[in-house]
This record gives structure tokens, sequence and C-alpha cells, in this order.
């Protein structure tokens, strides 16, 4: 009965326990319930977290088939289909992507890692994308992958990427020092190349250390304490002068700027420092400095009166005599304006130089200003910024009392001088250092024919121009100014000290070829500071004529005291000669082969006799030169000759050549004489040319437009000239000064050899009033030229010539154009009788007028014409206003390249001066019919 009793107890318990049980179970259920909507809603969450995503989401198991899929996943294959679940990865997506895939789920599955892989993959519609995906293994056989489109993140990057190396390649080609510290232990992490030239370290030196490592303590404390405050205070630094200490460039000054670099947390990460070198801006700006101080300095200590003005006349600066003389300070000038200072008035000055100065924008002056009892002098002067904008002005104040005081009493002492040096007997000229004259007296005045009021003052050698015809030095300039090369134009000239003495010709001064002798010097003040010359002038031309008819008289005189004592008994010999070949001539018949010896014994005779007297007329002069000659007969008459026969007897190699000019005008001379001379050169050039050579005999007719100076100095005028040149062994330089005196001679003894041939030739010469020239060097040969005044006279017996009647004038008009008087009255003459209508004028400026206002048939010009335009000016301007203007040309030179211009302008034929009646009236008949 104790059994069921238990049993039920046990029963009840385990109802009991099992009510506990079921109540737990129907907790656990509810509890399960719960769970699995908060799992659903976690899961529904999640999904529409990941729906959210940008990114793709797909599953696929080992055989790359996609189980699942998140997004629009067939934008990523590029498929139409709208899902690829079921479908392998293979067949929708391009062979290499589907390798790389396959490969990936194989790598996950084996390694159960994450696999994260980066592609490409061309989309329809946009173009190449880049991806990158995050493929994991969820199961024993598949795997879920996150691909996400970095296209534009990419770009992104390489665009930073860019703009990095951008700021590098900035930041590194950049003068200034740029560096960048790290903001905790402030050590460099960047530096650029600028950084490394300034302090001589390279960035790999200087990278990872702060500026302990490279600096003093001292300046590195300053340094940091500056980086700490900019950190601190989170702002920018600008420190104008940072002293700093480098390595190769020594003590630099830097202005330098220190900029915080803030992360995300407004926090300093770094530190940017920016550091310019103003070391040489320093230096300049000190230089400067120094410079105004100084030029303050030198203004404050000169005497001028020295204000620097504003565009209103106010006074921006004014020195120290400023104002001493205003009894003020400098610095109560500024301010004030000029006029209010220095004249005490409301408005400027009417004759105020910075008012000028204001209107023209150009420095003005006023010489002489008298104010306060004294004299100035007044001088304004712009200023101008870089621009050429005038911005203030300068104006200097001169005080000049004392000097226009010294000026007058030295003007006084002048005048006294000026009237000492007037009453001097000799020409006196003075010219002070600028070379101008400043006196010219009354003797010079006389001597020259200027006044002195057209010479003082004047310059540029102008008072050379009366004595010599053109402007150059004369002995007060080498005086004034030493000029050993310019001096030997003087003929004699010794200098003794300040002291020159000179002698010269002057072929300007009336009647022309004037000898004057000069004594210059120069003039010293009492420093002794050369302040002028002074020349005087003396004329001896009549005491060098004196001179020169001494020593020519002393050098005849041995020569007379010869010829005298042997002509009797020489001429003794010769009266036998010339009696008996006079008789045989008389004995003779005319068909006589033994007639022509007597002639020749007769005419042979009678020169000897001429050679005697010729002796006699060399010691005495005086030879009768009043026949007409005509040169060319004279030689051609020489070369006949028995003794010229017999000279070439002695040079049977020289070839003797003559060039004799046709209508050679003729001389007035002594037939005799002039034969004596062309036989002595010719006997010279044939010795000195023994061996082997040529002898040339020459003629023409020359003009000299002006003075040439030779062995003799030839006057300009109308010449015959007579060349005799030989290609000999010529005449040493120490013997051609010689050749002229009697009895001086180098020929052999028996060979005429007396020394007496050339000293015939100078007489004879003179006697004609010639001149003779002489060029020699030795081993190349002589050339003497004699040049004989030509005559208008004609020969006795008239030569053939053209019919006068072929170029004779009908009445046409011919204009004669010629600088030389003498020329144009010729020319009017020869052309006049010719029956032309003839008009002269001396200057192509004058014939360029004349021909505005009248006609000429025929413009005869001669070419050369001193002052003015010469004859091809003349021509070509001419022909602007009358381009069918006939004119032929004339000159004392040869045909030269001025000529052959005015020819190829239009001009006609080239007559050469001298020329004859017919010669002349040919050409002007010749152009005149010239179509």
């Amino acid at each position: 009965m104790q059994e069921p009793s238990r049993t039920n107890q046990e029963l009840i318990e385990d109802i009991s326990v099992l009510k506990q049980k079921i109540q737990e179970l129907e907790k656990s259920e509810s509890e399960r319930k719960q769970v699995e909507d908060a799992l659903r809603e976690t899961v529904s969450r999640a999904k529409g977290m990941l729906r959210a995503l940008p990114d793709m989401m797909f599953r696929m198991n080992n055989k790359g088939i996609f189980l699942d899929y998140k997004a629009d996943i067939t934008d990523l294959y590029a498929q139409s289909e709208p899902s690829p679940i079921g479908k392998r990865n293979r067949d929708i997506t391009p062979p290499e992507f589907a390798d790389l895939i396959d490969s990936q789920i194989r790598t996950a599955l084996e390694t159960g890692t994450l696999q994260t892989f980066e592609y490409q993959l061309a989309i329809p519609g946009r173009g190449l994308r880049d991806y990158e995906a995050r493929m994991v293994a969820t199961g024993e056989d598949e795997v879920m992958a996150i691909v996400r489109d970095i296209t534009d993140r990419r770009r992104a990057e390489e665009e930073l990427l860019r703009m990095n190396i951008l700021l590098d390649s900035i930041v590194e080609n950049i003068p200034d020092m740029i560096f960048l510290k790290d903001a905790r232990e402030l050590r460099f992490v960047r530096f650029n190349q600028a950084g490394e030239e300034l302090l001589g370290h390279l960035r790999d030196h200087i990278l990872g250390k702060n500026d302990y490592d490279f600096f003093p303590k001292e300046q590195a404390d300053f340094f940091t304490e500056k980086d700490r405050e900019v950190l601190l205070r989170k702002n920018i630094v600008d420190i104008p002068e940072e002293p700093i200490q480098t390595r190769n460039k020594g003590e630099r000054i830097l202005h330098t700027k220190k900029v915080p670099i803030l992360n995300m947390n407004g926090e300093p990460e770094y530190l940017l420092g920016i550091s310019e070198d103003i070391t040489e801006r320093k230096r300049a700006e000190e230089a400067l400095n120094k410079a105004e101080r100084e030029k303050s300095a030198i203004l404050d200590a000169m005497s001028e009166l020295i204000i620097y003005l504003n565009k209103d006349l106010r006074i921006i600066w004014a020195n120290r005599a400023m104002g001493r003389q205003f009894n003020m300070n400098p610095n109560q000038l500024e301010g004030r304006h000029c006029y209010e200072v220095m004249h005490n008035l409301d408005e400027h000055c009417k004759i105020c130089p910075v008012v000028k100065a204001v209107e023209t924008g150009e420095p003005f002056t006023i010489d002489d200003f008298s104010s306060y009892g004294k004299r100035w002098t007044l001088r304004a002067y712009p200023v101008r910024n870089k621009e050429e904008e005038v911005i203030g002005f300068v104006e200097i104040v001169t005080d000049i009392t004392e000097h226009k005081l010294a000026e007058e009493e030295r003007k006084e002492s002048e005048r006294a001088l000026s009237d000492i040096i007037d009453f001097l007997p000799d020409a006196t000229l003075v010219i002070d250092k600028e070379e101008k004259v400043i006196a010219w007296n009354r003797a010079i005045e006389s001597m020259t024919g200027v006044k002195a009021e057209a010479m003082l003052g004047k310059g540029n050698y102008e008072y050379s121009l009366p004595f010599y015809g053109d402007r150059r030095p004369i002995l007060i300039d080498f005086a004034l100014h030493p000029d050993k090369v310019r001096e030997k134009r003087y003929t004699a000239i010794q200098r003794v000290g300040d002291i020159l003495f000179g002698e010269s010709f002057t072929p300007k001064l009336p009647p022309g070829d004037i000898h004057l002798s000069a004594t210059a010097s120069v003039l010293r003040n009492s420093k002794g500071d050369i302040i002028a010359a002074i020349e005087c002038i003396r004329d001896n031309t009549e005491r060098k004529r004196l001179e020169e008819r001494l020593n020519r008289a002393e050098k005849m005189e041995g020569l007379g005291r010869l010829a005298g004592g042997v002509a009797h008994d020489l001429n003794n010999v010769l009266g036998v000669l010339v009696g008996y070949s006079d008789l045989l001539l008389r004995k003779l018949s005319e068909d006589s082969s033994l007639r022509r010896y007597a002639e020749n014994i007769q005419q042979s005779s009678m020169r000897a006799a001429a050679i005697i007297q010729d002796l006699l007329t060399l010691a005495r002069r005086g030879v009768n030169i009043s026949k007409v000659v005509d040169l060319n007969r004279v030689i051609f008459d020489y070369l006949k000759t028995p003794e010229f026969e017999n000279l070439k007897s002695y040079s049977p190699n020289v070839k003797v050549c003559t060039k004799l000019e046709e209508g050679l005008l003729n001389i007035k001379g002594s037939p005799i004489h002039l034969g004596k001379t062309i036989m002595n050169l010719i006997s010279n050039a044939l010795e000195a040319t023994s061996e082997q050579g040529e002898v040339m005999i020459r003629t023409e007719n020359r003009h000299l437009d002006q003075p040439i100076r030779g062995y003799d100095d030839m006057q300009e005028g109308d010449y015959v000239v007579l060349t005799v040149s030989d290609s000999g062994r010529g005449i040493p330089t120490q013997d051609l000064g010689k050749i002229f005196e009697p009895f001086y001679t180098k020929k052999v003894m028996g060979r005429s050899g007396t020394g007496l041939g050339l000293a015939v030739v100078w007489g004879t010469v003179k006697d004609h009033n010639g001149y003779i020239d002489v060029q020699s060097e030795e081993g190349k040969g002589t050339i003497f030229k004699l040049y004989f005044p030509v005559t208008r006279e004609e020969l006795s017996q008239a030569k053939e010539t053209v019919s006068q009647s072929i170029y004779m004038g009908r009445g046409e008009s011919i204009l004669v154009v010629d600088d030389v008087k003498e020329q144009r009255e010729l020319a009017v003459n020869m052309l006049g009788w010719l029956g032309y209508q003839v008009e002269a004028l001396s200057s192509g400026e004058e014939a360029i007028i004349y021909l505005k206002n009248n006609k000429a048939d025929l413009v005869v010009l001669d070419m050369i014409m001193d002052p003015g335009i010469d004859g091809l000016e003349t021509y070509r301007r001419i022909k602007e206003f009358k381009p069918k203007q006939k004119a032929i040309v004339v000159s004392g030179f040869s045909e030269t390249d001025r000529v052959k211009m005015a020819q190829e302008i239009g001009a006609g034929s080239f007559v050469r001066k001298p020329y004859i009646l017919e010669k002349i009236g040919v050409v002007v008949r010749r152009e005149l019919d010239r179509k």
C-alpha cells in the first residue's frame, strides 16, 4: 500500500518538473521567436545597408556559378540579361577576366584568406573603368566578393600625383630657401635646392636633423624659439632680418616667414619655413645710405647754396650754406616756398630759373644776378624718376662776386696788354687755351689785310687762312700743343724751352711766296699754368733773297773766274774752226759730198761757242728769254745733233724714247740755253743708265690749281712741263741736295764730267722763271721735271692749223664757270674772239642762280673750284631744272673719275688746261653742233 503513495509523490514531482520544463520550453520558444525576429530585423537592416552601399556584391560556388548578387551586376559584366544567377562566370565575362575570377576563387577556398585584387574592364557607354575586388570564402565551396569602382579615385590619385610633382618642381626651382619640419621634434623633413646652396649642405645630410646639428647653439636656440612660438600660436610669424651662419658663404641675412601646417584636428603637424636671402640687398641699402650720408656731407660742405624743391616750389631739403645765408637751420627751411625764404615774396620771381625749368622741363641758368649786395649765378635742374617724369628740381646758387671782380681786373689787364701788343712793330697774334684769337695787332692787320674785328674770337685755325689758304696748325699752335711731326711743315724750326723759332713760305700773302720768320711762346699765369700763346711774325722775304743772291754769287764766283780765264783761248781755237769751216763751205759746190761734213763742223763750232757763252752766262746770269720757243722743236733739234749720237755710243743698250704732247704751248726763253739744259739732262740720264735700261723724254701742258711743294716750290698757273726720266742707279738721298751746286759731279772724267751741267740747268730754269722737281730712288732711277711758264704769243713761223672758219662761233651764248680770275678772262677773250656771247662767273653756286633766270647754249665748267661745289656737283644741280643743258668740262688735272661721272650724266668733251685757241674752239663747236 506504501508503493502507490510514493509513486504519486514522484508523479507529482515529475509533473511539477514537467510543468517547469514546459514553462521553460514556453519561455525558450518565446525567446527563440524574439531572437528570430531580431535576427530577421538585423538581416533586413543589413540588407538595407548593403543595398545602400555603392559597392557591387555577389556569391559564387567553386564552379564559378553565380549564387547571389547585389546592385546592377549586369553593368559590371556588360550583359543585357536581368540576372546572372545560375550562370557561369566564364559564360558572361571576357576570357581574361573569367580566368582572373576563377584563379581568385581557387586561392580564396584553398587558403581561407581574404583576396584583394584590381583590374580594368571596358564598360559599354562608360569606357575603361578601374575596379578593386575583395573575395573571401564563406563555406567549403562558395565565396563572396565585394567589388568597388575606383576609377574616380584612381584619377584623383593621378591628379594628386601630378600636382605633387608640379609643386615639387616649383619648390625646387624657387630662389628662396623652403623647408618643412615636423611639429614634435622640429626635424627637417623637406628641403629644397635653394636651401642646399644657401646652407652649403646636401639635403640628404639635412633631412632627419634639427637646427642644432648645423648652427651655433645661440642661433639654433633663436630658431627653435621662433618655431615653438609659431606652433604654439598657430599663426604665421614674419622675421624681417634673421642672421644665419652658412657653410660656404659665411654669415647671411634672411627674411623668413614661418607657417604652421595643421592636421584635421586643428593641431600643428608640420612647420613650413620660407627664407629669402637679403644679404646683397642689405649691403646695397647700407651702401646707398652711406652714399646718401656722404652726399649730404659733401653738399653741406659746399659753399654754393643748394636746395631741393618739389613741383610746388616748396623746399624739401637744403644744405648748410643755404641755412647760413638766411640765418636758419636747414630743417627750418623745409616745407616753405623758396620765394618766401629767399626773397620774402608771396609768389615766385619773374626770372626764377626753377619756374623756367618747370615750363620747359630742361635745365635753366641765369648767369649774373644781383641780390643782397652780391652777384650770383642761378642754375635749376629738373629731377626725373625712372619713368622720366619730373618729380622735383635742384637749384644751385653760386656767389660769383669775387670771381666777377677778378674777371673785370683781368679784362682791364688784358686791355692794357692788348694796347701794348697792338703797337708792336712785328705782326703779332695771341690765342687762348681753346685756340681762339684774343689779340690781332695792327701790324698783322697790315700784313694779312684782315681786320681784328673779323678775327677776334675765331678758332679752328681761322688765323692760318690769310697765310696758307687752309686751316692748319702754325707756329703758335706748336708752342701751345707741341707736335714734332707737324712742326716739319716749317722749313726751319728750333725749340728752346717754351719758345719756338721758325721760318716758312706763305703763298697766300700778297704778292705771293712771302718768307716769314716767327717766334712763338706760351704765356703763363702766376701759378705757372699755361693760359695762352703768342706769336710774333716778321717778313724777311727780302733778307732771304739777299742771302740767296749772296750764296749764289759766292758759288758762281769761282765758275766766273774759270770761264773768264779760259774763254779767250777757247774762243781763239773755236775762231779758227769756225773760219776754216766757213771757207770750206764757200769753196765746196752745192752737190759736194764733203759739204755736209763742213756744215756739221761749223754747227758744232758754233755750239761750242755757245757753251763758252753759257759758262759766262751762268757766272753772271741775265739770260735773254724774250724769244717765243717751241720746246718740242728744241728737243727734236738736239736729238739730231752729233753730240747726241756720240752720247748714245757710250750707252748702246739704253733705249731713248720720246713722248711729246701735240699742241704743246709755247714758252718764252733762250733756245740755246734750253738746248743746253736738254743736253745736260739727257747726258746725265744716259750715264746713269749706262748698262741697260730706258731714258724717257716727255713734254706736256699742265695747269696747277694750287701750289705744289717738291724739290722746288711751284706756284699755280699754266706750264709746259719737260720730264726726263731714267731707270738707272738713282741718286743717294744724301747727295740729292747738292746736285745743282757748281763743280759737284760723280761722272767719269772725259765724258762731260765737269760738274757744271746741272748748275747750268738750275740757272737756266730760274732765268726762265720756272721750277724744278727731282724725284730719285736708289736702284730704280731718277725723274727730272722742269716747269716753264707758258706764253700765249705765237711763233714767228706759223704752224699748220685747222681752218679757223671751221670752229668760229655763230653768236651762241656761253657761260664760263671758273674760280681763277685769269682763267676766266682768258676763256672770255678766246671765245669772244671766236664770235660767241660770253658770260663768266667764279663759282658753281653763282652759275646755278644765273641759269635759273638766264639761258646759255653751253656751259664751260671748271672741275675743281675752291671754295664751294665743284664742276660735277654744279652740273648735277643744273640738270635738275635744265635737263637738256649742254656743257664741257675743263681742268688742270688729268681726266678723273668725277670728270667721267659728269660725262655720264650728259657733259661733253674734257679739255685739259692749258689750252690753245684751236683746241678750245674745236671742242666748243663740236659740242654745240652735237644733237
